[in-house]
């Protein structure tokens, strides 16, 4: 599971209209059942994130993973605390 986790490190990720989010910087692995909760992002698309902030999205938001990475969801506006840790669900 940790090699395959790794090959998503730096992948590329792109809202479901097209638009790059970032790039995947880290992955969260839920303890109990080892699948992956949450993708880390940085260097955001700060047309997105209030200024390029890094992110904590969902893993059930991705559509298609491959060479690149499709969410199925993306918010039109994410709420970001100025120290850059999303609000909710998104915090660590």
């Amino acid at each position: 599971m940790l090699e395959e986790t790794s090959t998503l490190i730096g992948l590329e990720v792109f809202t479901p209209w097209g638009v790059k989010v970032g790039n995947i910087a880290n992955i969260e692995v839920d303890s109990e059942d080892g699948e992956i909760s949450n993708l880390y992002l940085e260097e955001t698309n700060d047309a997105l994130v209030q200024n390029g902030e890094p992110i904590l999205l969902p893993f059930r938001w991705v559509q298609a993973l491959g060479d690149i990475v499709i969410l199925k969801h993306f918010p039109k506006d994410l709420p970001i605390h100025s120290e850059g840790i999303p609000e909710n669900e998104y915090r660590f």
